[in-house]
């Protein structure tokens, strides 16, 4: 949530002990390595998303297409915000539209 209001550094403390505590969870790594991004921290972005899709066992890290896919629509404020935000820090990371 701390992403998505642009609270960057406040989602990167969290995102960080949640890696400390469930290191396995793609998850955690991908939203890491977006909040790294916005934050103009790109290499260490590129190692988050790397973790992230090592530990997949699909594609969905591969585009922001495929990641897209795989999210539950919520309401549009909401996805405008995952837009604005978890995928435009995943763009500067790197990953393609498709």
């Amino acid at each position: 949530m701390h992403l998505l209001q642009l609270r960057t550094n406040e989602a990167i403390l969290w995102l960080e002990k949640g890696r400390s505590a469930s290191p396995a969870l793609p998850f955690v790594h991908i939203w890491l390595a977006s909040a790294y991004a916005l934050k103009g921290e790109i290499d260490r972005a590129a190692v988050e998303l790397a973790e992230a899709r090592r530990l997949s066992s699909d594609n969905r890290y591969s585009s922001i297409n495929a990641l897209n896919a795989t999210l539950d629509p919520v309401v549009p404020k909401v996805d405008a915000l995952v837009d604005a935000t978890y995928f435009a820090g995943l763009r500067k990371t790197g990953v393609p539209e498709e």
